[in-house]
């Protein structure tokens, strides 16, 4: 399969792999799912999180600590696949891991565990050429980060490699929880529409019920990722269990007033 938002409004969630340790991430991504995620972003944990804020730069460190690697990712994600066939899965990376595996390798992996896209943070699209061969003839999607800065010539450039969806960064900036949105959110999905038909799903600050229905009024998913680390962070063991009940209430409203809209 692809990456594909069976919903409307979609979610896409992030987590952090091996935090608080791998066995508690695939529980945690199994009870997303079962709340309404449509595509889980599977975070390779790195040394150097520079795109990230605190919330999962704590994450990155407790689970290198325990030894999480790219390998250990994807074998999580061959077991979750085999319970959820339909979810899209989608590894969420900076180039580095990738490059110590190999290119090649890695996409082999990834397709005969289950993954259906790639997001590379640190990977500019002029750079991406060899990366795109590669996951072209494994059939991964490949996805790309859009920011409000980026002028016209480059979304479309965005726009014209990207697969499955394309992400628009909701500001500047690293990720992390906000208590207001960018206005310029909405300019931006609309500048990435002249360019693509491809769904648009916005992420960096996505933190409550409220920011998460403000989004897809305009997009067609929202990206949270810095609010369920965060609730894995403060959960512990009971991450699943709340991770569940916090994607239940971003997703109640939004999608009962999507399905009365459509009546």
């Amino acid at each position: 399969m692809s990456l594909t938002f069976h919903h409307r409004p979609a979610l896409v969630a992030y987590i952090t792999c091996g935090d608080p340790d791998l066995p508690t991430s695939r529980e945690v991504v199994l009870a997303a799912i079962r709340a309404g995620a449509d595509v889980i972003e599977l975070g390779v944990p790195f040394s150097d999180p520079v795109a990230d804020g605190p919330v999962i730069q704590r994450a990155s460190e407790r689970a290198l600590k325990h030894g999480t690697s790219l390998e250990d990712v994807l074998e999580l994600a061959r077991d979750v696949r085999k319970q959820a066939p339909n979810t899209g899965l989608l590894i969420f990376s900076y180039l580095n891991p990738l490059v110590r595996m190999g290119l090649e390798k890695f996409a082999t992996k990834a397709k005969a565990n289950g993954i259906d896209g790639v997001l590379v943070t640190d990977l500019p699209v002029e750079e991406a050429g060899e990366h795109l061969a590669i996951m072209r003839r494994h059939d991964i999607d490949t996805v790309f980060l859009a920011a409000p800065t980026s002028p016209d010539e480059r979304l479309k450039a965005i726009c014209g490699v990207s697969r499955g969806f394309v992400y628009a960064v909701s500001r500047t900036g690293v990720t992390g929880t906000r208590d207001a949105l960018a206005a310029d959110a909405s300019e931006l999905v609309r500048r990435i529409r002249q360019f693509t038909n491809l769904p648009v799903a916005v992420g960096f600050g996505i933190s409550n019920a409220q920011q998460f229905e403000a989004v897809t009024s305009f997009a067609d998913a929202g990206v949270v990722g810095s609010g369920i680390v965060q609730i894995i962070e403060k959960s512990g063991a009971n991450a699943p269990q709340a991770v569940y009940d916090f994607i239940t209430g971003l997703l109640s409203g939004s999608r009962q007033s999507a399905h009365t809209t459509n009546i």
